[in-house]
């Protein structure tokens, strides 16, 4: 079930993902979805969420481990992700963004503040794992927390154009742009 909420919340958001859909995808009875998801759509929802952040977390992590420095290590991401985006016709891109964008607004315009706030954690930590790496090589910890923030920003824009635009084009300029940033 959290396999097919994660597909369907990247492609179609929160509000366009209904419990059927997630159900008929996954295969699941109606009972399961309850028993293992007594909070409903906003629990399988925030688990689908952390399952997308988990994954690029790690790809940080893994990175890192190779001795990559952070130009490279951001390269790898866009380029992975690029190509996650490219197989699903466009129809993927962060695994978090549609979601954030969807539930970060007040309550009385759709904003969901539980989701708001795993939505943050997440980049929280992508950003935390990027200023480490930053600090790592000599940067100190406030330019590091700058810099990380600038790269994610570049990341989650360039993520957004290549899609609306069905091109990975802004990816290939965001990682030049960002090996530039971090050349300094």
């Amino acid at each position: 079930m959290v396999a097919a909420t994660r597909a369907l919340i990247e492609a179609q958001g929160y509000f366009g993902t209904g419990v059927n859909r997630v159900l008929a995808d996954s295969g699941a009875p109606r009972g399961s979805l309850y028993f293992h998801f007594p909070e409903g759509k906003d629990r399988l929802v925030a688990d689908a969420l952390e399952e997308g952040g988990r994954e690029v977390a790690g790809l940080l992590a893994t990175a890192e481990a190779e001795g990559l420095d952070a130009a490279a290590i951001i390269r790898r991401l866009l380029d992975t992700l690029a190509a996650r985006m490219e197989a699903s016709s466009y129809d993927k891109g962060c695994p978090v963004a549609t979601v954030a964008l969807e539930v970060s607004g007040t309550r009385e315009h759709g904003g969901n503040e539980r989701l708001r706030e795993v939505c943050e954690r997440i980049y929280a930590g992508w950003e935390r794992a990027l200023a480490d790496r930053l600090v790592v090589e000599g940067r100190s910890r406030p330019d590091a927390e700058d810099t990380a923030e600038a790269v994610l920003a570049q990341v989650e824009g360039a993520l957004l154009l290549a899609r609306v635009r069905h091109d990975r084009a802004p990816l290939d300029r965001a990682a030049r742009t960002v090996a530039l940033l971090l050349a300094r």
